[in-house]
């Protein structure tokens, strides 16, 4: 079913104008965004992760009609981070850094690689821009975005120049809750030669939301891009979290955690793109599902042709608190190079009932035994989290979760 059914009546060229003009876009940002408009009638909606015999998600029922109001999006943001580094809503970036932009707006994520980042690059009216020079080493960098409106369209570029860093913590969430709502967040990491750049993001959007998020990488030679990506939020998220180690020796690891609970449906993946020689890579996702929610996981490994030497590491662990919820992963290594370490794995299963039944009988009552089990299986993922607020934060939820379900 091609996407181009979906195209609501009411998205016209006249709004896409309107929303450029509001943020004094220069003249080439106006025709990639009607470009982008223009080829929502053939592009498809992005691929959905599969398992054999199995397709998890239907995007093609979300009902674009009722829930992108374009011209309404009403938001509160904090964009905030050290005076070395420049932190910029769009509109600012768009005044002081234009060539920037240029450069690298669209060049990671192409803006017509299918409808969704076609409809977000038509009609994103709010965003942030993190420029880091040559040397600058920017820590507490925050970005805080909460939804007053039935759809918002966030895009977000970081550009680290030689030897930064930078540490960036985003959150979404929720505010005024409307009936039903629709996020979508574009993020595109520009990370320079022995950069270093780590991205933690926690969604936590109102239950009644989908949520549409693609964040992808580029890493130059001695480049590091490490990913955070927590999913408590919404009805249905799609969501890609990906790098392309494209310089000599550059790293990743992208962490994921997830709880889903009620009917919320997660569809996420991780992808790592090794391109050079002696480039490194680790994906570590856990995630919980409980009543009758549903997660399907996919993790891609691919080792290019020339990319010699290469350590890459997956493993997803998924914990399910009730017969009725469903989980699936397809953990997958694509090699073309044979000078490669890389292995993947992943588990779907329940509480260990012999694990269960040793606290107990130690006098520990059944519910706080599970939520102790619960808790600890995070932990290796908690391990990883090198941001300290964002490891609290998902503590915080994980044990304000099963106080609910308790």
């Amino acid at each position: 079913m091609s996407a181009g059914t979906q195209v609501h009546a009411n998205l016209t060229e006249e709004q896409v104008r309107e929303i450029s003009d509001g943020l004094d876009e220069p003249d080439w940002l106006l025709e990639t965004r009607l470009e982008a408009l223009e080829a929502l009638e053939e592009l498809d909606m992005p691929d959905v992760i599969r398992t054999p015999g199995r397709d998890w998600t239907n995007l093609h029922e979300l009902d674009f009609e009722s829930l992108v109001d374009p011209l309404n999006a009403a938001e509160n943001k904090d964009q905030v981070g050290p005076d070395e580094a420049e932190v910029l809503p769009w509109s600012d970036a768009v005044a002081e850094h234009e060539e920037l932009l240029k450069e690298h707006f669209g060049s990671i994520v192409d803006p017509q690689e299918n409808y969704l980042t076609a409809l977000s690059t038509a009609l994103f009216s709010t965003g942030t821009v993190v420029y880091v020079p040559e040397g600058v080493d920017a820590e507490d960098v925050t970005i805080r975005t909460e939804q007053n409106s039935s759809s918002l369209f966030n895009y977000t570029l970081v550009v680290t120049e030689e030897s930064s860093s930078v540490t960036i913590m985003e959150r979404q969430s929720t505010g005024e809750e409307a009936e039903e709502q629709y996020y979508s967040g574009i993020v595109e990491v520009v990370a320079g030669e022995n950069s270093n750049v780590q991205y933690g993001s926690l969604q936590n959007l109102s239950e009644e939301a989908y949520n549409f998020a693609l964040k992808r990488g580029d890493a130059d030679t001695y480049a590091t891009i490490n990913w955070i990506e927590v999913n408590f939020g919404t009805q249905l998220t799609k969501s890609g979290v990906s790098t392309e180690l494209n310089g000599d020796s550059s790293e990743t690891q992208i962490v994921g955690a997830f709880y889903g609970h009620n009917d919320q449906h997660f569809d996420l993946d991780a992808k790592v793109w090794h391109r050079a020689e002696h480039t490194t890579a680790d994906l570590v996702t856990r995630g919980v599902t409980d009543d009758i929610a549903r997660s399907v996981y996919e993790g891609v490994q691919d080792v290019g042709r020339d990319a010699w030497d290469t350590s890459s590491y997956q493993r997803e662990n998924t914990l399910m608190l009730s017969d009725e919820s469903e989980a699936d992963a397809s953990p997958k290594l694509i090699i073309n190079n044979h000078d490669t370490e890389a292995s993947h794995s992943a588990t779907v299963g329940q509480i260990d009932q012999e694990d269960l039944l040793y606290m107990t009988s130690r006098g520990i009552s059944p519910r706080a035994a599970r939520n102790m089990l619960v808790e600890g299986f995070f932990v290796p993922v908690l391990d990883e989290i090198a941001v300290d607020e964002l490891r609290e934060d998902l503590e915080d939820l994980v044990a304000a979760r099963l106080r609910k379900r308790d």
